[in-house]
């Protein structure tokens, strides 16, 4: 099954700065083959169901022993029978009705 989530991993006891942490998850979730999309608070991901949720484990074994104690971790899900769909459909969609 296909899905597009919205991943937001925020590593706690590790101080005010977060880029690190955030670079090793995104590296993780590009090297799984997904594709994804940083965002300010977070990063857009598709890709088959089981290997979102497959790197999204490895991201949390990897900040775990890049030294971050606690990781809180929001989630969104989508998924859809009835039609194929990509994040970037949902984009263009949005921005053509705009203009």
């Amino acid at each position: 099954m296909h899905v597009i989530a919205d991943i937001c991993i925020v590593p706690m006891g590790v101080g005010a700065s977060v880029s690190t942490y955030v670079t090793t998850a995104y590296g993780i979730l590009r090297a799984a083959g997904l594709n994804a999309t940083l965002h300010a608070y977070g990063t857009n991901v598709e890709g088959s169901y089981e290997d979102v949720m497959a790197a999204l484990k490895r991201c949390h074994e990897a900040l775990h022993a890049a030294g971050a104690p606690r990781l809180s971790t929001t989630i969104r899900l989508g998924t859809r029978v009835d039609k194929s769909q990509t994040m970037a459909d949902k984009v263009r969609v949005v921005v053509e009705a705009a203009t």
